[in-house]
């Protein structure tokens, strides 16, 4: 074949090749966003993703931990109570989306129902265990009725003594947790109908075992992938009515499972917690990687439960005390109930110089969430909260002795799942190993065709000055041939060498 031909053609191959790389470059990042895109959105032919929303996969723990008073009678004296932490006492959760509708508007809706199950080889003891907390029927009344006439709280102290209620619980772990038999619930629920949360027993987790978190109508990012997984509505609201500002009244972001694609670190992750009766936002913290997926971590910002002399945003939330205090009253039937991080973590330091025993550390106490940013789906899940009683000693209601004023810690949780198993290698298939072949095919399109244009010119050339077969003994026109010449054969067999290196990178394998 004439070398001239053979060039060109080579030329045409690369070039062609090389355009093909560069096609590849452009526009294979708009491939991946697109298919992301459509196995995203929230639809019963999205087999995999929609399983994962409907019957989240992901092993779902509670852990709790009680803080046991040690010293009792001497709080009840006037001093500052001593604390230990005890537990964790660990559940399983699992969670179910039922009475899923889909509507025209390209909205969901569904109610989620959790239940719980004791797992006994993650705990660190047993619901046996009895723990002495102080009794919220008793010192959490006695806060509600510190402003009613003196013989009203005259006669809630005998009311108090009739049925035997004294300012301490030491019960078990399963009692505290999922309820006990109480005369006095028995009686308010029969006289005071709505005053506790519970019509049954009467338990810190009572209300929250096989129950539902409301019915929640969100976006399934049909029309708008940026509008994904994002609350329309909750129990048939659009905004709440516990508290005194429309901000703090707004249901913001997502329902906490899901967020929206294509995060960047100045992405935050807004959600709406029914359990803590407002709409909640982390921000973003540092990069990492989770079993070969990147990740982006996002935490609570110190301003999540600042008061409002602190952060003026969130003075619709009050009354309020010290900054890392959220009042949760309005919403828990007045009783004085407070919402904090664990051990007071960035809250106020001067909360700690009213309890003894408490170490805060962002590690162990500290919120997260790691989320998968191209995709929205959270990887690695801790949400800390702890639950706080605000008491202090009421004239005319003896059980109060001289407690001295004091927001009391009585127990902390850690809801936390991570991505594991079979999944996690989908997931790391699909999201981050193919989208790194299409980046190597790009550049071995790329090299390959520019290695055969640049053979395709040496060999052209190399054509053009031959001085042919004719050549006198002695001289040196042969060292021009393609033969002898180590650099145009070099460049020839350079476009397979690439790619031979390329294809038989171990991640492509």
């Amino acid at each position: 074949m004439n070398k001239s031909k053979l060039a060109i053609g080579l030329f045409v191959a690369g070039t062609l090749t090389a355009v093909f790389g560069l096609v590849i470059l452009f526009v294979g990042p708009i491939i991946i966003d697109d298919q992301i895109v459509k196995n995203l959105v929230i639809d019963p032919e999205n087999e995999l993703s929609y399983t994962m929303w409907k019957d989240i996969p992901v092993p779902f723990f509670m852990s709790v931990y009680f803080f046991n008073i040690l010293n009792p009678t001497e709080f009840l004296a006037g001093e500052i109570p001593m604390v230990e932490q005890r537990g964790p006492y660990v559940y399983r959760k699992r969670l179910q989306k039922q009475n899923i509708t889909f509507h025209p508007n390209h909205t969901v809706s569904y109610l989620e129902y959790r239940s719980y199950f004791f797992e006994p080889s993650m705990s660190v003891g047993n619901e046996s265990d009895v723990v002495t907390i102080p009794n919220m029927l008793v010192l959490g009344a006695a806060v509600m009725m510190d402003n009613m006439p003196h013989a009203v709280r005259l006669l809630l102290s005998a009311t108090f003594k009739s049925f035997k209620e004294g300012p301490f619980l030491s019960k078990s772990v399963g009692e505290l947790m999922w309820g006990y038999d109480s005369k006095l619930v028995d009686f308010l629920n029969k006289w005071f109908p709505g005053m506790l949360p519970s019509t049954g027993k009467f338990g810190l987790f009572s209300e929250f075992n096989n129950s539902n978190t409301g019915m929640f109508t969100v976006h399934t990012g049909k029309d708008d992938i940026r509008l994904i997984h994002k609350v329309n509505s909750w129990n048939g609201l659009t905004k709440l009515i516990y508290w005194k500002t429309p901000q703090c009244n707004m249901i913001n972001g997502t329902a906490g499972q899901m967020w929206p694609p294509f995060m960047t670190k100045e992405s935050t992750l807004p959600f709406y917690s029914p359990d803590a009766c407002r709409s909640l936002e982390l921000v973003y913290q540092r990069e990492g990687i989770m079993k070969g997926i990147p990740l982006y971590r996002f935490v609570a910002p110190k301003t999540m439960f600042a008061n409002g002399s602190d952060y003026a945003p969130n003075e619709g939330f009050c009354p309020c005390r010290q900054s890392g205090l959220l009042n949760v009253s309005s919403c828990r039937s007045n009783a004085p109930v407070f919402i904090s991080q664990p051990h007071f973590y960035n809250a106020d330091p001067v909360l700690l110089d009213y309890v003894q025993g408490l170490q805060p550390t962002e590690d162990e106490h500290g919120l997260f969430i790691d989320i998968h940013p191209e995709t929205g789906v959270p990887l690695n899940v801790s949400i800390r909260l702890q639950l706080n009683l605000y008491m202090k000693k009421v004239s005319g209601i003896t059980e109060t002795g001289k407690i001295s004023e004091v927001v009391m810690p009585m127990i902390w949780f850690e809801e936390n799942g991570y991505m594991d198993g079979a999944i996690v290698k989908t997931f790391h298939t699909n999201l981050v190993l193919l989208p790194m072949v299409m980046v190597y095919m790009q550049y071995c399109f790329l090299g390959l065709g520019l290695a055969t244009v640049l053979g395709a010119v040496l060999l052209h050339y190399s054509g053009k000055f031959s001085p042919g077969p004719a050549s006198a003994p002695g001289d040196f026109g042969d060292l021009h041939s393609d033969q002898y010449s180590p650099v145009n054969r070099e460049v020839q067999d350079y476009p397979g060498w690439f790619c031979s290196l390329v294809v038989s990178h171990p991640i492509l394998q």
